[in-house]
């Protein structure tokens, strides 16, 4: 697994090239950041749908709590908060792609 970074973004300054912000991603999934703020995006180049699931590791009264999914229209770009459910042990989302032709990602930490 890649451990992703995030770009900070701010109301003043935003992202100028979030493509170029980009990186591929990990065919054996990625880790990232998460909590208040941080987002993922998924850039999907490919000709096909892809899905990036990201785990949920807690528990809600002692059920299971689905696992987040993202999917993504062939040539399509897709958002998903990585909120505070995501966090693992590691302090950081697990994150993995049903397929990684052409599709690449990023992780931005929104603020003021």
């Amino acid at each position: 697994m890649a451990a992703l970074t995030a770009t900070s973004v701010t109301s003043a300054a935003g992202v100028a090239d979030l493509a170029a912000t980009a990186v591929a991603a990990a065919g054996g999934g990625d880790t990232a950041p998460c909590g208040p703020g941080y987002v993922l995006v998924v850039i999907n180049g490919d000709a096909s749908p892809h899905t990036a699931t990201i785990a949920t590791p807690g528990t809600k009264n002692g059920h299971a709590v689905a696992d987040g999914t993202l999917t993504v229209a062939a040539g399509d770009t897709g958002l998903i908060a990585l909120g505070n459910d995501y966090r693992g042990a590691n302090d950081r989302a697990a994150i993995t792609y049903n397929g990684v032709t052409s599709v690449t990602v990023a992780v931005i930490k929104i603020g003021a």
